[in-house]
Order: C-alpha cells, then structure tokens, then sequence
C-alpha cells in the first residue's frame, strides 16, 4: 500500500497508508473529506525526529489493544525523540504545564502563564478591589467596623 499524502480545507495536512482504490480517509482534525496532493519526492536516509508527544497514541485501540511489539517500538521512537529534544529543546515545544483543557478550553488549552481570555482586570491595574479610586471617601464614625 502506498503512503498518500492529503490535505483538508482545515488546514490539516496528513499521511496515511491507503489502498490504491480505497476512498480518501476523514481528516484526523475536524473529520471532513480532505483531499490528496502530490507527494514531494522522497530521500532515503532523511532523519526524522520522530513523533510528538502530542503525536503518540492517546487511547488503548491507538496502541492496536496493547500490542507488545508496536508498544514496545513507540518506546523505543519515544526514547530517541527524549533523547533528541535533550539535545536541540526547539524541538519539544511549549513544555509549560496546561491547567484548563475541558469547556471553553477543549480546542485550545490554557497554559500556564497564558491570560485568561475575556477576564476583566478591573480599571487597568492588574488587582482587584479594595481601596478607592479618588473619589470621596464615606465619612469616618470613629466606631470600628462591625462584623
């Protein structure tokens, strides 16, 4: 089976390996009907750094039900793509811890360190509350406050 290379009006682009005559698959992103582009030409020997974290089977079917010997060969690739991002970080990407990733923050996680999207910050000053903004204040009673 060839290796086709598709890509959806998504903007995702993908491989799969597909019988000549099978039909295109969905798209991995949104699950619309993509389109096959040409291949570029291939080189043996390219290095590859392997598969992402975010790349790698999330799922028990993902893992062909455990399969010893394909688990056993994503360890191994997993292994190398540590060992290569030990030596060049670019290639690990944004490695801060994701605190929000249901609701609102399913298609794009919240991060740490990342503004939360639509949060008012009061008048500009980053705090909320708690002292006036130089308007007059109430007047004193001299009694402490009750409560």
């Amino acid at each position: 089976m060839p290796i086709y290379v598709y890509r959806c009006e998504c903007g995702e682009r993908f491989e799969r390996l597909v019988g000549v005559g099978a039909a295109a698959p969905a798209c991995p992103a949104c699950g619309g009907a993509p389109r096959k582009i040409p291949a570029g030409p291939s080189l043996l020997g390219q290095a590859s750094a392997g598969l992402a974290k975010e790349q790698m089977p999330q799922t028990w079917r993902g893992t062909h039900e455990g399969n010893r010997e394909y688990v056993t060969g994503l360890r191994r690739e997993w292994d190398r793509r540590q060992r290569l991002e030990a030596k060049h970080p670019e290639l690990a990407g944004d490695q801060r811890p994701i605190i929000a990733h249901e609701g609102r923050f399913h298609g794009a996680p919240l991060r740490a360190g990342d503004p939360m999207p639509g949060a008012a910050t009061g008048h500009g000053h980053g705090h909320g509350h708690g002292h006036g903004h130089g308007g007059a204040a109430p007047p004193s009673t001299g009694q402490p406050p009750a409560t």
